[in-house]
């Protein structure tokens, strides 16, 4: 499973960069930068970011594939979630993981294109080798393995068409493999990108599911769902799939300055602009406040803090008590009534 993923994530890498630049057609467009690094306790990644371009302001594509020793407090925080995983109170066992993953990030340049993240990654933790072990090329055993990942979407204005083909295409890329997929891991992600101290959402959702093996799981106690190695994979290369298809047709409307074939926002550009840098600066409040990613990330020794950081925007703005958002009938207000009442758009 461990080539699998490392192919797959750095084939998808490909193909999503592929398309974003397509957005640009110019001859001086901007070009994603590849930076692939090392890391010294044990794996690598390639960091691919684009900025200053001409529809979008940054991005960040990115993967990783790393391994080391997690520590006693990661194995106990873990065992709760995965049961094969050997742990005594007060034990100071680290055990050896292995981890690998896509991730990526979308801050277009119009307030009128969404922000898109997405997610896809594999984990693994295995038995320490012992000196008997040493000189065998005999895999260590696999004491637990799960998947994890998902996609949403964090408009600054709403489109209702938008909202409608993302959730629609991802409940496409689920159906397949359980009708328990879509609607738990939609609930999943209202629930995982939202902000207490705003008591709002981060963006309009999209799917979230992690620690996805083959023992039960909280969330899909009802309907069907894949339990074997293999198919729970072909479930994560489907949603991996579909993020291309998901996000590239809005994008592609919203880069318009007429907004596609809907009627252009009545705001100005200086009004858009403000209630887009204040939007984001709830996606930083969010980020590096409740991610579990983001802190797991800044907590792993050896951590490349550029790559866990690139999902930050360039700007963002806080304003003390703006009054943006609070006027009834206007499209600022429009978004956050959503923000705070998650609605189902497939």
């Amino acid at each position: 499973m461990r080539e699998q993923v490392k192919s797959y994530i750095s084939t998808l890498q490909g193909q999503i960069i592929a398309a974003l630049e397509s957005l640009d057609t110019s001859l001086d467009g901007a070009r994603f930068m590849n930076d692939r690094w090392e890391r010294v306790e044990g794996g690598y990644g390639q960091s691919s970011v684009l900025s200053g371009g001409t529809h979008i302001e940054k991005a960040g594509v990115n993967i990783s594939v790393v391994h080391g020793k997690l520590p006693p407090a990661a194995v106990k925080q873990m065992r709760a979630d995965h049961e094969g995983l050997p742990w005594t109170e007060g034990g100071t066992a680290s055990l050896p993981f292995f981890a690998a993953g896509l991730s990526l990030v979308i801050h277009p340049c119009r307030p009128e294109a969404p922000t898109v993240h997405a997610n896809y990654r594999y984990f693994e933790i295995t038995e320490e080798a012992g000196p008997e072990n040493a000189s065998s090329d005999a895999p260590p055993k696999i004491l637990a393995w799960w998947f994890g990942g998902g996609s949403d979407l964090t408009p600054s204005y709403l489109f209702p068409a938008d909202a409608q083909h993302f959730h629609r295409t991802l409940k496409a890329a689920c159906d397949p493999f359980g009708d328990a997929l879509y609607p738990s891991f939609k609930k999943w992600c209202d629930e995982y990108f939202y902000i207490p101290h705003r008591k709002e959402s981060r963006g309009i959702g999209g799917i979230f599911f992690d620690d996805l093996s083959k023992h039960d799981h909280k969330r899909l106690t009802t309907g069907g769902r894949p339990r074997q190695q293999d198919e729970i994979w072909a479930f994560v290369r489907s949603c991996g799939d579909a993020f291309v298809p998901s996000y590239l047709p809005i994008i592609q409307r919203r880069i318009s300055t007429t907004d596609g074939v809907e009627k252009p926002l009545a705001e100005s550009e200086e009004r858009k602009r403000r209630w887009q840098l204040i939007r984001r600066g709830r996606y930083v409040e969010f980020n590096l406040v409740y991610d579990r990613g983001t802190k797991f990330g800044l907590m792993t020794p050896g951590a490349r803090i550029e790559s866990i950081l690139m999902s930050l925007p360039e700007t963002a703005r806080w304003e003390y008590c703006s009054e943006l958002g609070e006027e009834e009938g206007s499209r600022e207000k429009e978004l956050l009534d959503v923000l705070k009442n998650p609605k189902e758009w497939a």
